[in-house]
């Protein structure tokens, strides 16, 4: 009976953090739909926006390393988590009032700042409320109700620019409502479970100082994925530059991503429970042709791109997640997290930017350097995968 209060309770706490990430990306995720074209029109060049959205992911990934650590540290996991989240949603509307590109850069990257700030906390208390109903379906449920907010956030914005006639400043300024929605939640949840540690049976194990190798060799499979990722301000730009979709129907074919990205994360979530590591695998490898479809490619081939790119989404999202929540002890999972984060952020950036320098010089360049970057994470994670199964023997 203990045990099933126990099961109970994790799940109600895994859906009300899931409920706070739904709100959050449609306030968010809907920004990011736009943040391409809307850098377009206030004048910036391919190279910028492939700069800036590799900068942002760099901060936002990057400074994940110290939130872990002092989350860890202090174990002020709800904390961190409030003044992230405050600076990650509330600099989202802010972006109505940016009249040059500068400042709309500014509020961006204060955007992912946030999110650096509460994510190695929020993955944290996460993993905690996982471990009893399966890291895999847990992590891929988050990742669903995630995604639903990423869905819907897209579409809201484009009926925005679509009944006020290209109006990007209302668009923006609308975001503030979901922003309070999310913020309310995460007050309540931690009201609810201000100790969502003991919601986890804890494991001993005999050192708790450093990470084994097997981590670093699943790192540097992750930071291959993370280079060879196309962030999708830079594909938007395609899209706009080349006129091949309007302005209201690029969020829209963001909104296609999203969904797919949560439909994959709950099927290959579920997978990992019962196939391990090898459900990761199989998702890299689907996904990593989505850049000559959404580079190079027609309008349906853009569609179909799209869609292997949520694949992919999906699974960095959940299983690339929970997989470390099965290599860490609690007591170190923030560092484990945030140290995850901050080389996943370095390579997005290195890959953003040199995928950004590309797209003016040698769209087939871009195209080879994104799929050779997946296609050598999957020989890695093949490694890990075959190594993994010698020490279980």
């Amino acid at each position: 009976m203990k045990n099933l209060l126990r099961t109970d309770t994790a799940i109600r706490f895994v859906i009300l953090l899931g409920l706070v990430s739904l709100f959050s990306d449609v306030t968010y995720e809907a920004a990011r739909s736009l943040n391409g074209p809307f850098l377009k029109i206030l004048g910036a060049s391919g190279t910028t926006v492939g700069l800036v959205a590799g900068a942002g992911e760099l901060i936002g990934y990057g400074l994940r390393l110290l939130s872990g650590w002092l989350a860890d540290r202090t174990k002020k996991y709800w904390l961190l988590m409030i003044a992230g989240y405050a600076l990650n949603l509330f600099s989202v509307p802010l972006l109505a009032l940016a009249g040059y590109w500068e400042i709309a850069v500014v509020l961006m990257i204060a955007e992912r700042t946030g999110k650096a700030i509460r994510t190695p906390s929020r993955d944290a208390l996460l993993s905690f409320g996982t471990q009893k109903i399966g890291r895999g379906w847990g992590f891929g449920l988050h990742e669903a109700m995630d995604q639903i907010g990423a869905t819907a956030g897209p579409l809201l914005v484009s009926s925005v620019l679509f009944f006020k006639n290209q109006n990007y400043s209302l668009a923006y300024a609308v975001l503030v409502i979901p922003a309070i929605i999310a913020f309310t939640i995460l007050l309540f949840c931690k009201y609810l479970y201000p100790a969502p540690g003991e919601l986890e049976i804890k494991v001993k194990t005999a050192d708790t100082k450093g990470f084994s190798k097997k981590y670093w060799v699943y790192l540097l499979a992750v930071v291959f994925v993370a280079a060879g990722f196309a962030d999708f301000p830079l594909i938007a730009f395609r899209f706009k530059s080349d006129a091949l979709f309007s302005d209201t129907f690029i969020p829209v074919l963001y909104a296609v991503a999203m969904a797919t990205d949560a439909l994959a994360a709950l099927f290959i979530g579920r997978i990992y429970d019962r196939a391990g590591i090898k459900a990761l695998l199989a998702g890299i490898l689907v996904s990593a042709f989505f850049a000559p479809l959404v580079f190079l490619g027609n309008r349906t081939a853009a569609v179909a791109g799209m869609i292997l790119w949520g694949i992919g989404m999906g699974a960095q999202e959940s299983v690339m997640r929970a997989e470390i929540a099965g290599m860490v002890p609690q007591e170190r999972r923030g560092t484990a997290y945030g140290t995850f984060n901050a080389a996943f952020g370095i390579f997005w950036f290195a890959g953003s930017a040199i995928m950004g320098l590309l797209y003016d010089i040698s769209i087939n360049g871009l195209v080879l350097f994104s799929i050779a970057a997946q296609l050598i994470a999957v020989m890695i994670l093949a490694y890990f995968i075959s190594d993994k199964n010698r020490q279980n023997k």
